[in-house]
């Protein structure tokens, strides 16, 4: 259905966003690779879309997901760019799916290699993997001692091509010196790996806070993902792609002591101008922005009084006594000469910005310029 029937939607600029990654590449060295992260929806922004996006304008060499399915879900709408699963695989029958729809795998234990080296003997097909080394983030990956094996018991198998070797970087915009060290075990393994014959295509380890702030990392590939949405807040050059509206659907002027919302959480200290807007946390407004988020209206930051309710949020528009039903209200994004960003909501529901935008839930309609 291509009627809108509710008017809350986001509006993604895709402009933006290849402006965004044209940035970071104009950082790289010409023959440094660029991997776009489409995980989780793209952040929110919509996987399909930007990937075909991606692959039409030539922005990018790879593209990654967290899990197969969504690497899957890339393939059946048309994607032809190579795709890594960013994430660890299991149950390992996964791999199987993976190789049937060429997308790379991460191999992060010696099980792992074993369980991928069987399956591709198995259908006898070339299966791309890229081996991940923790050096220090902690989530998952062969320690340093690890990683030796792993290769070799790839290496003796036909049917794999170890494609890459990576690591992720956990510090990178706030401790130096731990970066330092994670960079140092990683260049030991990719050393050890040379010296051993291991032929490997890609070493990888910055995702975009790396690229910026570790270039000693950047080494074939640089993985793009907060930046190419432009949720970079420590660099100017960065562009908001998503932007977040909705429109007035109901106004009213209450009398002092009117309460508002569950519990009574807000009682009018006097006379008010009060206009209901259709978002709640139902489509990802965070309940925990509750008596902090502002919007826009009328060029103007207007408050959010009472609990944010599942599917709607009622705003102070006391000042701005012209609001009326239908106009536009900005939640992430610019009205007139004001902006209110999604690390804007970060900081009122204690959070980060990229998880601002993924909790946008699929009601909410995207809309692409």
């Amino acid at each position: 259905m291509d009627k809108i029937l509710r008017p809350t939607a986001a509006v993604i600029d895709l402009e933006n966003l290849k402006h965004n990654i044209n940035y970071v590449r104009s950082l790289l060295n010409p023959k440094t690779k660029m991997l776009f992260v489409l995980k989780a929806n793209a952040y929110g922004h919509g996987a399909v879309k930007l990937a075909k996006y991606a692959q039409e304008n030539n922005l990018c060499d790879m593209l990654g997901t967290a899990s197969v399915e969504e690497g899957v879900e890339l393939r059946e709408n048309g994607i032809k760019l190579p795709v890594l699963v960013l994430g660890s695989v299991y149950p390992f029958e996964a791999f199987e799916t993976a190789a049937a729809y060429d997308l790379a795998i991460t191999i992060a234990s010696l099980s792992a290699a074993k369980a991928v080296c069987e399956i591709a003997s198995k259908i006898n097909k070339t299966v791309y993997c890229h081996v991940k080394q923790d050096t220090g983030m902690g989530r998952i990956g062969t320690r340093r001692t690890g990683v030796a094996k792993i290769l070799q018991e790839l290496k003796q198998n036909k049917n794999i091509i170890i494609e890459g070797l990576y690591t992720h970087l956990s510090s990178t915009d706030s401790d130096e010196v731990f970066t330092s060290c994670q960079l140092g075990y990683f260049e030991e393994a990719a050393l050890a790996a040379k010296a051993d014959n291991i032929d490997v295509e890609i070493f990888h380890a910055c995702a975009t806070m790396g690229t910026l702030f570790a270039p000693r990392g950047r080494f074939d590939m640089v993985r793009l993902g907060l930046g190419a949405y432009g949720m970079v807040k420590e660099d100017k050059n960065f562009k908001p792609v998503l932007s977040l509206k909705s429109k007035i659907v109901f106004v009213k002027d209450v009398k002092k002591d009117f309460a508002i919302s569950y519990n009574q959480s807000f009682i009018a200290p006097k006379q008010m101008h009060i206009a209901t807007v259709p978002v709640g946390y139902g489509d990802g407004y965070m309940r925990a922005m509750s008596g902090k988020a502002e919007v826009l209206i009328a060029g103007k930051r207007c408050k959010v009084i009472g609990n944010i309710t599942m599917d709607m949020i009622m705003v102070d528009v006391t000042d701005v006594q012209e609001a009326t039903v239908g106009d536009e209200v900005v939640l992430i994004g610019k009205q007139g000469d004001e902006e209110i960003t999604a690390w804007e909501l970060a900081s009122w529901a204690n959070t980060i910005a990229y998880e601002i935008t993924t909790l946008i839930t699929a009601r909410v309609p995207r809309f692409y310029k």
